[in-house]
Formats: structure tokens, C-alpha cells, sequence
């Protein structure tokens, strides 16, 4: 056996001392007369523990002072728990139960063990029978602490009640109630579940009071069960089962459960009271059936039910949680009317409704009505207050009020502090925060999981992700668990720096440690994975997502459209479209954009213009976003009057167009050359207040500069760099094209070194464009110079040897232009049709048609596709040293390969025909493949097309394709 502790003994004496007197029931004199059956042997050695039984009866019941006879006795020394059971079986009804009990906690003390669990169960029984609960109840209290076997407690009880006739089920009350006030639900959900069949059955007050903790401590299941157990043995109901089972329905949320049980009140013979309609109106507001709560109010008043306190705050709470807080405030005043002292919790819930409305006037006038009728704020009341006017940025208010609550009396808590931390990181105040944080600490309120959550979010948000993840360290260390919340911003902030491994090093974490990542982690990544364009890894996380269970969402299915819309890839895009709605996910607009987007850039418009329908349809409203793709991409394809009525259209909804939109526009029409409309759509768009950008200005400036109206470009440049625009490479760029093509080179250097004190760095192509300025200008040299300085640079293009190997075949040294080509393969660049073209008709001009042929064999070992230009010029170059044959059999080698011949290259073969008096050659020509710009009809004469000016056209589309 265990050793008998003191502090059950200490207890013990406590019980039968006096204190539980006062809650015994009957008189502690008036017991009752109870027999008792001795049948059954008793669980001894032998007769020895009966016979010391009946020696300790002789001297309690002889004794006045039966201590002071035991203490001279050897009584005590033969003491065992058999013997002190015997006793009380035998002769318990024959003493007053204030010895009983001395003499039981005098029997453990002395024997050092516990006595037996029957003991126990003897003497509860007989307390209860007797009407003695508040020292059963203490007696139960040491009996369950002594033995934690629920069934083992239930089974002596049980037994010891069948023994003791005239017993009753009150001990099972009473037990049940202990096991309750000790916090140990399942034990006493244990008790009266196992009464079931039972003669026993629990009182409907204990029930009551066991299924209202149930309910508190949200243990649903055992809730169903002991109404099951109710309804099967009977047991009730009254009004206060009926509220607790319309509060339980509705902690479910199952509202229509809780408002068949309200009807089945009167059925079961239960008027409802205020107590029900409370609970109902309570529930109906909590899930914002207002009206319905509003109308039972009206219904109580109409049954002669005063609708209380209780009733008044459950409706203004619901209105201004349903940002009504003026109809709550009809309320109070009438709650006034009717002579009802609103109190703090009906203030508070104002309070916090007409901050979240926005009304802080309102909010603090209220505070000082409550203050000016006697009541006090509550911390609830300055949470209420601090949380509305740093949702406002008035976070020094919100310090005032912190300052002012620690005034009066009010500690602050964690949600306190965790407010003002938010407040200050919502204005992008990270160190004001972070000093509120070392606050909180200080004053010895522990930051909980929303503090550190609130702060390592508000550290990823201004990219301090060293400091977020010392924090989460921190956090750890604390002994408080990160959850999927904490997580879920710090893989967004390591997207946003471009950190993509380690983002999904912290979500592999997550792993690591058991925490489950929720559908806004795996939104996090896999939104992060597709901005940077890794969709085979965002695919990988999403199947890993609906394995572990977790539904993916219009998020999750929005990046990965975005993604594959972005990446090109729209037969993925359309598929994830396709399967989001048939999960029954409706697209919102960030779905739509992302599809139009894509199609638009492939050139897809009809299935663009479809999905742009689809979204109408399904009752998504385009914003001017969406818009703004679709006329961009009607726009680049030339469907400028399609582009303009989706314009039209998106001002008759009531949308203003965007700097975007508008600037798509103008690119379009400044592309057609169309700079009529383009200044026009411009003066427009200055009317309406959108202000251009430097995408706008540098579009007319490119548009004006092609036109050759190199003032308007001069105008508009001066105008973007009045409105304080910064010019951008592309706006340089475009500039010293204009003036190189103007030839102004003294100004295309000027804005060139403008260009590099401003920071900006020259790209290769406006080193290009400057190169090709001074070899049309004729200054060599320092086009050289520039060819050497993109050298060091690592900047040059097949662009700018292009242009150079140009220079030097129109200056007659073709030697320095095959060199040019040499130094392209050496560096690497790959040289292109263009520069082949231009040397062999630089080769072909100055008769050499060997050299020319040998570039135009290494053209085709080198799989470079000669074009129309190449062959035209080889044609014109055999044609002139009369070789005919050759002619023949590199326009047909042209036709073969699919290269279109066009108007220089027939008329170079019919001149070259004419002279040898091929007529029938010059007709088969007519039968060639002609293109939709050339038509060689019978009727044209031979004389027209040999009257064109074939070297100077030659030479225009040389000049083209340069």
C-alpha cells in the first residue's frame, strides 16, 4: 500500500471542521436511521478485523473523550484499512457523522495508508443519504484525488449504495459535480453515461450544470452524448437544458437546429422564459440574423417578457458588428427610456462599432458618456479605442490612450501592445515598433504567437529578413510554436528579394518541424515559384498541396495562370482555367487579365476577345486594367477601329482610361505613322487629368522621330523634362537616332555625354545608331573610336559591325569589311544575312564575282538563310558580265528555296533577257511565284518595267534592310 499523505489528512480535517458546514443540508444532528445489511462477508484476514471493529465501536460509542481512551490503547498500532472498513460497515448508522469523520481521518493518520475505496464509498453514501453533500463533496474530492480510476470510484459507489438500503442517486450528483469543479469533464461525462439502464439516474440539475461546462470547454462530442443520454433516460428538460442546447446548436452553427428546439419548448410542456429568448436572440445576432432577433424581441414584449440587460447588448453587439452603430445607438437611447443602466459591455461593443465605421468622434463621446454615468472603461473598451485610431495612423493617439489606461489602473495585455505594434507597422514605422515590442517586454507581458507573428510580418514587409528570421528564432526559443501564419510571409519576403531557394528552404521547414503549411503558405510559394518562372517547381508544390488534403484556391489558381500567361505557355494557362471551374471556383479579374494578356501577346485576339466575353458573362466587371490589355493587344495587331470601340466602351462604363491605356494607343497609331491622331489622343489625355509617362513621351518621340519631324521631337522633350520626367535610356536612344538620322551629330553627342552624366548607361544599340551617324557623316575615325570603346566594354552587337562593314564597302575597301566579318566569328557574334548581304554586294559591284560567290557558299555552309536582297544582287552581278546561266540557275535555286523574288529582281531579269532577245524566258518570269506587293500581269509592257530605275531601287531596299 501507499503511504497515507499528510496533506489528506490536513484536508480531512478541513472537511469536518466547520467550513462546509454552513452548505451541509439538514441539521448535522437530525441524521436519519438507516440499517444496513451485513450479509456479505467482509474483505478481512480473518475475524481479528472484525472483532477490533466492534472493540472501536464499544469505545466511540462509551468515550466522550474516545481520543484520549484510543491513545492509551494499543488500538491504534492494530489499525488496518480491513479493520476500519469492517467498522464502518457494521455500525455506521449508530454514530453522529462529525465523529464518524473525526475518528475516519484519525484511522488514516495513524495508519499511514489509504483507506480502502470502499471506506470511502461508505461513508459518501451515507453522507448523502443523510442530506450531508458539502462534506461528501469533500470526502468524494480525497476519495477521486486517492483513486483515478473513474470506473473503479463508480463501481464501489454503485456497490455501496445497493448494500445501504433507502440510498438514492444524489452520491452520483454529487460525485459528478466534484469531478466538474476539478476541471475533469470526461470523467464526469464517464459517470453519467454509465448510468444508462441503470436504476441510478442523475438529477436534471446535475446534467444541466454538466452539459453547460461541456459547452464551455467546447467538447462537443461528450455534449451530444449526455443529451443523448438525457433524452433516452428522461431526464428533463426545463428552460435552462432547452438555452443550452439552442447556445450549443449555434456554437455548430447550425441555426436551424436552434431554432427547432425554441419551438419545441411549449411542445414539451416549457413555456420559453427571457432566459431562452436571450439565448436565441444572443445566437441569431452572433451570426447576423438581425432582423429574425429583432423581430423575437418584439414577440417577448408582446408575451409580457421585459427584455433585459442581456437582451439590449446582444442586439447592439450584432448591429455594430454589422456596421450598423447608428441603429445601435437608437437602442441605448431606448435601453435609457425603459430605465435600463447600459453597462460597459454594451459601451465597448459601440465603442468598437463606430471606430470600425470610421467614427471616431462618435467612439470617444460615447466613452465619455459612459465615464460621465459612473462607469469605468475596461481594457476591452481601450483596446476598442487604441485598435480604431491606429487603423486610422493616428498612432500617437494611440499612445496617449495606452499611457491614459495605465493612469487608471488598467495593465495592458498582449492584445494591446499587439495593436499598437501593427498600427506602427502599417505606417512604415519599423523602429517605432520594435521599440513598442522591447515595451511590451519590459513591462512583463510575454509577446504570444500574434505578437511575433504581427512583428516578423511587419519585418518581412520592409525586407529586413535577417532580423524576421531572428525573430522566429527568438520566438522558438520562447517555447512558443511558429504556425503556418508566421511562416506564410516570410516565404513572400524572400520571393520579393529574389531569394527563391531560400523561400523554399523556410517552407521545407515547416516540414522539418511538423507544421503543417496551410493553403496561404502554398499560395506564398507557389506565387512566388511563378513570378520567377519556375513552373515545373509551382506544379510540383501544387500537386503536393492537394495530396496533403488542402484545397487549392482562386489565389493558388490565379498564379499559376499568371504564370504560364507570362511564360507564353497558354495551353497550360487555358487548362488550370478549365479545371478551376469545374472545382466551382469563380475566376476574379486578376484571372481574366492574366488569359487575356497572354493570348493577346501570341497574337491569339479571337480567343482573347472570347475569354474577355466569358468574363462578362459570369458577371465579372473589367477594370480598367483588363481593358487596358485588351486594346493594347487589338492595338499591336493593327485592329486600331476594334481598339478604339473597346475604348469607347470602357468610358461608357463608367471607367476613366489609365496612363496605360491611353499610351497603348498612341504607340499603335505612332507605329501606323498616324501622329495626327497621336497628338490628338495626347491633348486628350492631359484634359482628362492622366498624367503621361515616360513610356508616352518616349512613343511620340520615337513616332516624331521616324516621321522626320525632329522640332515635335525637340518640343516634347523640352515638355518631359519640364513635368520632371526622368529620361530613360530608351528616350536617349531615340533622341540621338533622330538626330543621327537628321544628321545633327554635334547634338547626338551632346545628349549622349547628357546621357552618361545622368548614370544612364549606352546600350549597344545606341552606341550602334551613333556608329552608323558617322560612317553615313563619312568620319570613320571616330565611328572607330566607338567600335573600341563598346569593345572594352563588351558591348558590341551584329548591329554594329553591320553598319561598319556598310561604311567600308560604300568607302571602296572591302579588305577592312571581310575583316569586320572575321572579327564577328572571333567574337563570337554570330554574323547574320545582313552582313553577308552587304559585302557580297560590295564584291559584286566592284566585279568581283568570285569573291562574292565564295561568301555566298559560306553563307549556306553555315546554314545562314540568304535573302531576296542576297540573291538579287548576285543575279545583277552575273547579268552584268553576261552570264546567263548562272542568272537562271540562281532565280530558280530562289524559287525553290522560297524566297521571294521582288520588283528589282524581275526587273534585273527581264533587262538582262531583253538584251539577249529571250522573249520566251522574259514569259515564262509571268509565271513565277509573285508576292501580294507585285503583280507581272500580261498586260504590263516590257518597256515600263525596264524604264525603272533599277540600281537606285537596288539600292533604297539595300539601304532598308540595313
Amino acid at each position: 500500500m501507499r503511504r497515507f499523505p499528510q496533506r489528506w489528512h490536513l484536508l480531512l480535517r478541513q472537511l469536518h471542521g466547520g467550513c462546509l458546514l454552513r452548505a451541509a443540508g439538514p441539521s448535522p444532528f437530525a441524521l436519519s436511521r438507516l440499517s444496513f445489511s451485513t450479509s456479505e462477508p467482509v474483505n478481512d484476514s480473518g475475524t481479528n478485523a472484525e472483532a477490533l471493529a466492534r472493540e472501536i465501536f464499544n469505545i466511540l460509542q462509551a468515550a466522550g473523550n474516545w481520543r484520549l481512551v484510543i491513545a492509551s490503547s494499543d488500538i491504534g498500532r492494530r489499525l488496518t484499512p480491513e479493520a476500519l472498513e469492517a467498522f464502518l460497515r457494521l455500525q455506521i448508522q449508530v454514530f453522529q457523522w462529525r465523529r464518524l469523520l473525526e475518528f475516519f481521518s484519525w484511522a488514516g493518520s495513524q495508519m499511514g495508508f489509504h483507506p480502502s475505496i470502499d471506506s470511502f464509498s461508505i461513508l459518501a453514501v451515507y453522507l448523502c443519504n443523510s442530506g450531508l453533500f458539502g462534506p461528501a463533496s469533500g470526502l468524494l474530492q480525497l476519495m477521486i484525488g486517492t483513486y483515478s480510476s473513474t470506473s473503479s470510484v463508480l463501481d464501489s459507489l454503485k456497490d455501496q449504495c445497493l448494500r445501504m438500503e433507502g440510498s438514492n442517486a444524489r452520491v452520483f450528483d454529487v460525485l459528478v459535480d466534484t469531478y466538474r469543479k476539478k476541471g475533469l469533464l470526461e470523467e464526469a461525462s464517464e459517470v453519467v453515461l454509465s448510468m444508462k439502464g441503470s436504476s441510478f439516474v442523475p438529477s436534471l440539475k446535475c446534467c444541466n450544470g454538466l452539459l453547460r461546462d461541456l459547452l464551455r470547454a467546447n467538447m462537443m462530442h461528450l455534449f451530444w452524448e449526455v443529451q443523448d443520454f438525457m433524452d433516452g433516460a428522461q431526464v428533463g428538460p426545463d428552460v435552462y437544458t432547452f438555452s443550452t442546447l439552442i447556445s450549443a446548436y449555434f456554437k455548430v452553427r447550425d441555426v436551424t437546429s436552434a431554432k427547432r428546439i425554441f419551438g419545441e419548448t411549449k411542445q414539451k410542456g416549457c413555456e420559453p422564459n427571457v432566459v431562452i429568448y436571450n439565448t436565441l436572440i444572443a445566437g441569431l445576432c452572433r451570426c447576423g440574423a438581425l432582423g429574425e432577433a429583432t423581430e423575437l424581441t418584439k414577440e417577448m414584449a408582446e408575451k409580457g417578457l421585459v427584455p433585459d440587460n442581456f437582451t439590449y447588448s446582444s442586439l447592439i453587439n450584432g448591429l455594430c458588428k454589422d456596421q450598423k452603430s447608428e441603429e445601435a445607438k437608437l437602442l441605448l437611447d431606448e435601453m435609457l427610456l425603459r430605465g435600463i443602466k447600459p453597462g460597459v459591455v454594451v459601451y465597448s461593443s459601440m465603442i468598437d462599432g463606430f471606430m470600425r465605421q470610421g467614427n471616431m468622434d462618435e467612439a470617444f463621446r460615447l466613452r465619455d458618456d459612459m465615464v460621465a454615468s459612473g462607469i469605468q472603461a475596461n481594457i476591452i473598451t481601450y483596446n476598442s479605442l487604441i485598435n480604431g485610431v491606429c487603423k486610422m495612423g493616428k498612432m500617437d493617439k494611440a499612445h496617449e490612450l495606452l499611457n491614459e489606461m495605465i493612469h487608471v489602473g488598467w495593465k495592458p495585455d498582449a492584445m494591446t501592445y499587439n495593436l499598437i505594434i501593427e498600427g506602427h507597422f502599417r505606417e512604415n514605422k519599423a523602429d517605432a515598433a520594435l521599440q513598442v515590442f522591447d515595451d511590451m517586454k519590459s513591462s512583463n507581458i510575454f509577446p504570444n504567437v500574434f505578437t511575433y507573428g504581427v512583428v516578423i510580418s511587419g519585418m518581412c514587409h520592409c525586407r529586413e529578413l535577417a532580423k524576421a528570421m531572428g525573430l522566429l528564432e527568438e520566438m522558438i526559443g520562447c517555447g512558443l510554436e511558429p504556425n503556418a501564419i508566421i511562416y506564410s510571409p516570410l516565404i513572400s519576403g524572400y520571393f520579393k528579394e529574389g531569394r527563391v531557394e531560400e523561400a523554399c528552404e523556410v517552407f521545407n521547414n515547416m516540414n522539418e518541424r511538423k507544421i503543417l503549411p496551410d493553403a496561404r503558405c502554398y499560395n506564398s510559394l507557389i506565387d512566388g515559384l511563378c513570378k520567377a518562372g519556375k513552373m515545373e517547381e509551382a506544379r510540383h508544390y501544387f500537386s503536393q498541396m492537394k495530396v496533403n488534403g488542402i484545397l487549392p484556391n482562386v489565389f493558388t489558381y490565379a498564379s499559376l495562370i499568371h504564370g504560364h500567361s507570362k511564360a507564353g505557355e497558354m495551353n497550360d494557362a487555358d487548362f488550370y482555367f478549365t479545371e478551376m471551374l469545374t472545382l466551382g471556383l469563380k475566376p476574379n479579374n486578376v484571372v481574366y487579365a492574366s488569359l487575356i494578356d497572354g493570348h493577346c501577346k501570341l497574337d491569339d485576339i479571337p480567343k482573347a476577345l472570347s475569354i474577355f466575353q466569358s468574363m462578362m458573362g459570369s458577371g465579372v466587371l473589367p477594370d480598367v486594367q483588363t481593358y487596358g490589355i485588351l486594346i493594347h493587344g487589338l492595338s499591336k495587331v493593327g485592329k486600331m477601329q476594334e481598339a478604339f470601340q473597346v475604348f469607347n466602351e470602357l468610358q461608357e462604363k463608367g471607367l476613366h482610361p489609365d496612363v496605360y491605356t491611353f499610351s497603348s494607343l498612341i504607340f499603335c497609331l505612332c507605329k501606323s505613322g498616324d501622329m495626327a491622331k497621336a497628338l490628338k489622343l495626347y491633348d486628350e489625355m492631359c484634359k482628362k487629368g492622366v498624367e503621361p509617362n515616360i513610356f508616352t513621351y518616349n512613343t511620340l518621340l520615337d513616332g516624331f522621330s521616324k516621321m522626320g519631324d525632329f522640332v515635335s521631337v525637340a518640343r516634347f522633350f523640352k515638355c518631359m523634362k519640364d513635368k520632371g520626367l526622368e529620361p530613360s535610356c530608351v528616350t536617349y536612344t531615340t533622341m540621338i537616332n533622330g538626330c543621327c538620322k537628321s544628321a545633327n551629330l554635334y547634338e547626338a553627342f551632346e545628349l549622349f555625354e547628357e546621357m552618361i552624366s545622368r548614370g544612364i548607361p549606352p546600350d549597344n544599340f545606341v552606341y550602334s545608331v551613333l556608329i552608323d551617324g558617322c560612317c553615313k557623316s563619312g568620319d570613320l575615325e571616330k565611328a572607330m573610336d566607338l567600335f573600341n570603346e563598346m569593345s572594352v566594354k563588351g558591348l558590341l552587337s551584329s548591329l554594329t559591325f553591320n553598319s561598319l562593314i556598310d561604311c567600308f564597302c560604300k568607302q571602296g575597301n572591302l579588305q577592312r569589311a571581310k575583316e569586320m566579318l572575321q572579327m564577328m566569328w572571333e567574337n563570337e557574334i554570330m554574323p547574320n544575312d545582313v552582313a553577308y548581304t552587304i559585302l557580297i554586294d560590295g564584291y559584286v559591284k566592284k566585279g568581283k564575282m568570285y569573291e562574292a560567290q565564295h561568301l555566298f557558299s559560306e553563307m549556306e555552309e553555315k546554314n545562314i538563310m540568304a535573302n531576296t536582297l542576297t540573291y538579287t544582287s548576285l543575279i545583277d552581278g552575273y547579268s552584268r558580265i553576261g552570264n546567263l546561266g548562272k542568272v537562271s540557275s540562281l532565280f530558280k535555286e530562289m524559287i525553290a528555296k522560297n524566297v521571294m523574288p521582288d520588283e528589282v529582281t524581275y526587273q534585273i531579269m527581264i533587262r538582262a533577257y531583253s538584251k539577249k532577245g529571250k522573249s520566251i524566258t522574259l514569259s515564262s518570269l509571268q509565271d513565277a511565284p509573285a508576292t501580294d506587293d507585285i503583280f507581272l500581269g500580261g498586260g504590263t509592257p516590257a518597256a515600263e518595267i525596264g524604264g525603272l530605275h533599277m540600281e537606285d531601287g537596288f539600292s533604297e531596299a539595300l539601304e532598308l534592310i540595313n
